[in-house]
């Protein structure tokens, strides 16, 4: 397994571009399974989710074309299967995004029950009750979810909980639905929105999207349409986090601070120095230590679960005691026995992390265990006296578009081991 072997010290300064997001991507390739006419897709982030969705789509029969630029195009054409195995999709939860577009334009799939990280139950029932509730047929047979229908009926949909990739997969579904759908409780992420979006570039007629009502008017069909994907939020703040860690200063270009408020608050809380135009934000800390910060996990427009590790890598040598609380899923403080392997001071009630922050991290062997728990360890790394080795980094090659050339180009020391031949690779 590759590992990131992480001088820490360096105050990262300059500029660095935000990737396509990942989370926005995952959903609109799925989304490709319900157009007739071509699709073309720009800022696709160079991730292993990614990947294994090409693979997923690739092999489901549809005619993938890679372009130079991290562009997709893809040709519709008559599937050869309906099936996303196991064995392909068993480290990626967002595989379950399949489902509702194979169902509503060719009527059938078996879907793997999803995998991923391991921060917690993330139950599929919610796509199950919805699918239903549209007419559908569904049983769930040795791991698989396997679901039948003719033409997906609309109805309304009340969200028990709040779920992203359930609004996304019943989102889909809707689109070619016979009648109208409306989706209540629904999540307002901006990936959300990107996602109706791109349907909507298609064809779809679509409105609400970004608030808690949508409603779908189901067509016919749906056409082709060049489409770029929204910037990664989650990368730029990861980002913004390092350079405020550091005390360095740091612009992220290619990306957008309206989907970043919470984010964008608490590090100016911090201490942070923030100055956002159009397409980017520049993070100033002028060699300060930062001052620790309280956070609570909640869905958009609150603060996000998927910065949590790295804004608790931040308050452990931050000055001050700041409290984590997180809402979002139960098992999703995995990271700090590693951090505190390095020397932080923190204490877990419940679902609660109450960080006391010291001067300084020291370095220390540590291992990744999830994709943004192993954010959280790099940044921790950059902050710490000493060599930090992170392993696991596969779950963060999941996430983060190169982000060891991206650190090395802003004067972090970082280099990568890889797993096979044990060589040191030094990025430049």
């Amino acid at each position: 397994m590759d590992k990131l072997l992480i001088t820490g010290g360096a105050a990262l300064r300059g500029q660095v571009p935000a990737s396509g997001s990942k989370n926005a991507a995952l959903p609109i390739l799925a989304a490709t399974l319900l157009a007739d006419a071509p699709v073309t897709l720009g800022n696709i982030p160079h991730l292993r989710d990614i990947t294994t969705t090409l693979e997923l789509l690739g092999r489901m029969g549809a005619c993938l074309t890679l372009q130079d630029d991290m562009g997709v195009e893809v040709q519709p054409r008559p599937l050869k299967s309906f099936a996303a195995p196991y064995e392909l999709v068993k480290t990626m939860r967002a595989s379950i995004l399949v489902l509702g577009p194979l169902l509503a334009r060719y009527g059938r799939a078996d879907v793997s029950l999803p995998g991923g990280c391991a921060i917690g139950a993330r139950p599929v029932n919610l796509h199950i009750q919805g699918l239903r509730a549209m007419g559908a047929e569904i049983g769930v047979e040795a791991g698989y979810i396997r679901a039948r229908a003719q033409r997906l009926r609309g109805a309304r949909l009340v969200m028990d909980t709040v779920s992203v990739t359930g609004t996304e997969n019943l989102l889909m579904a809707a689109t070619l639905a016979e009648g109208e759908t409306l989706i209540e409780n629904a999540a307002r992420e901006p990936e959300v929105v990107d996602l109706a979006d791109f349907l909507s570039a298609l064809g779809a007629r679509i409105e609400g999207a970004g608030t808690d009502r949508i409603h779908v008017q189901g067509v016919d069909g749906l056409g082709g349409a060049s489409y770029r994907v929204m910037p990664d939020r989650i990368e730029t703040g990861t980002f913004l986090v390092a350079a405020a860690m550091t005390g360095g200063r740091v612009t992220v270009r290619q990306t957008r601070a309206d989907c970043l408020d919470a984010v964008i608050h608490k590090l100016r809380e911090a201490g942070a120095e923030i100055d956002v135009d159009a397409n980017s934000i520049t993070l100033d800390m002028q060699g300060r230590r930062p001052r620790a910060v309280d956070i609570h996990t909640a869905p958009y427009p609150a603060f996000p679960t998927d910065m949590q590790a790295q804004f608790c890598a931040l308050n452990c040598i931050a000055e001050g005691v700041g409290t984590l609380t997180e809402t979002i899923f139960e098992n999703r403080f995995m990271h700090v026995p590693e951090l505190q392997r390095m020397g932080a001071d923190i204490r877990i009630e419940g679902n609660v992390a109450i960080c006391r922050g010291v001067e300084r991290l020291t370095a220390a062997p540590v291992m990744a265990t999830d994709l943004r728990a192993s954010a959280g360890l790099v940044l921790a790394g950059l902050a710490a006296s000493g060599d930090t080795l992170v392993d696991r980094v596969y779950h963060l090659d999941r996430g983060y578009d190169s982000i060891e050339e991206k650190l090395a180009a802003l004067g972090a020391g970082i280099r990568r081991i890889p797993g096979r031949s044990g060589s040191l690779t030094t990025t430049p």
